[in-house]
């Protein structure tokens, strides 16, 4: 995913288009004002990097996480996820 910048004024003069742009492209867009700087992306690219930042805020989940991946370098297959009664595979 590529970054762009581009000021507040040439949002302004073609918003809808600059809106375009980042849709087809999945592009991020960062548009700066005087008063600092805004990031603009793709609802769909939001919503992909909002599960991994949720995962790593949750610290058990973290935990999880890299503890299969420590069990996965030494060449091991973790074992499943245990919910009560069904354990699905990783």
């Amino acid at each position: 995913m590529k970054m762009h910048t581009i000021t507040f004024n040439q949002a302004a003069q073609d918003l809808k288009g600059v809106i375009k742009k980042i849709i087809n492209d999945k592009d991020e867009t960062i548009i700066t004002t005087d008063d600092g700087s805004v990031v603009i992306l793709d609802e769909s690219e939001c919503s992909h990097m909002k599960e991994p930042l949720r995962l790593l805020s949750d610290k058990d989940a973290l935990t999880s996480l890299l503890e299969s991946h420590a069990i996965r370098d030494q060449g091991k297959r973790p074992s499943g996820i245990n919910f009560g009664c069904i354990e699905l595979p990783l």
